[in-house]
């Protein structure tokens, strides 16, 4: 499992805003973004910043099962026959559900991690996502709840809208969009986020050609090697909310906290082994004021990214997430951090990422 984020100090923030807003000559465009470590902690403690986690799929367990007798045997074979993905999910096995309805949209942080009962479900090709809470997620954006617009900061409620939309565009185009998920460059996303912001341009510029521990576009953006991995099928599930508030200079500020998995299998053909990658961002974006900040006409600026990955790789910086198979996982070192469940939500990647501190790799309980 893996972990890392950059945000901008408070005081390098508060010089950019002061000096952009009064047009000093030769004064920085941008504030520094890329100081690679947790919002929180960096204001609060120096030393090691990263701490990344493979992941160690959970130990499957033994199920036991309730059964029945006489005239109701007979019933639940006559329906097995005519629909045995319902008779399955009776029992909580077989059906990409779990037999469960989907999720309503989360429209705040849950107060507990979902149910494990059908963790020990493998997937398959035609169920990626069986034995996984993400069986009962929504598709794509449609995971990704956007709240209600109301003017705030400088914008209209009609701006406010608009921004929330393109700040889901972001989110599609960076961890959603299919030729990214083959490793292309993230162009459509890249272009919303403020030119002017130069040390995030020089961020960009560098992540795509020579990844490293310091310039990471995996902080930002899913892409896989598609001469190694490919994905199952066209869903990739999704859960996560935005959030705003009016931000300095009265700038638009929008939170993202979104989990997306993915499903996938090796490149080679007739590859069936499935594996899920979980991958959970943190984007703050400053939608500002043009009257008062530069930037550009529909275009944000990076406050602060955070993410942590399951199966995605440990100390691994060659821009690609790197998920695991079994062969690969057999001759592989158990991680030396925490026990992390990837699928809840009920905790803030503040207070994951503090919890975890520098511990390294650790161990994810479930895929």
């Amino acid at each position: 499992m893996g972990k890392g984020g950059a945000s901008i100090p408070d005081e390098e923030w508060e010089r950019f805003l002061r000096e952009a807003e009064a047009g000093i000559e030769g004064a920085p465009k941008e504030p520094s973004a890329r100081a690679r470590t947790v919002a929180r902690r960096l204001r609060e403690e120096t030393g090691p910043t990263d701490g990344w986690r493979t992941h160690r799929p959970v130990r499957r367990a033994r199920r036991t099962g309730w059964y029945v007798a006489g005239v109701l045997v007979a019933v639940a074979l006559l329906v097995a026959a005519l629909a045995p993905g319902r008779v399955a999910g009776w029992f909580g096995v077989g059906g990409e559900d779990g037999g469960n309805a989907p999720l309503a949209a989360e429209s705040k942080r849950p107060d507990k991690p979902p149910a494990t009962e059908a963790a020990t479900q493998l997937a398959t090709l035609d169920q990626p996502f069986r034995g996984s809470p993400a069986a009962r997620w929504a598709d794509g954006t449609a995971g990704i709840s956007l709240p209600a617009a109301r003017a705030t900061g400088w914008m209209t409620k009609a701006q406010v809208a608009q921004a929330l939309d393109r700040t889901r565009d972001f989110l599609a185009e960076s961890s959603l969009d299919r030729g990214v998920l083959r490793g292309e460059r993230p162009r459509k996303a890249i272009a919303l986020i403020n030119p002017h912001q130069r040390d995030v341009q020089d961020y960009l510029a560098t992540a795509f050609g020579t990844p490293s521990r310091k310039n990471d576009p995996l902080l930002l953006f899913s892409r896989f090697e598609k001469a190694k991995v490919r994905l199952v099928g066209d869903v990739v599930k999704t859960r996560g909310r935005v959030t705003y508030r009016e931000g300095r200079r009265g700038a638009l500020e929008v939170t993202t906290d979104v989990t997306y998995v993915y499903p996938v299998v090796r490149a080679a053909v007739g590859s069936d082994e499935v594996v899920r990658t979980i991958v959970r961002r943190e984007v703050v974006m400053s939608w500002d004021d043009p009257g008062k900040i530069v930037t550009e006409p529909g275009t944000f600026s990076l406050v602060s990214y955070k993410v942590d990955t399951t199966n995605g790789g440990c100390d691994t910086f060659t821009g690609y997430l790197t998920p695991k198979f079994a062969a690969d996982r057999a001759t592989s070192s158990p991680g030396d951090g925490a026990e992390i469940d990837p699928y809840d939500r009920s905790k803030s990647m503040d207070t994951r990422m503090r919890e975890n501190g520098d511990a390294g790799c650790g161990t994810a309980t479930r895929e």
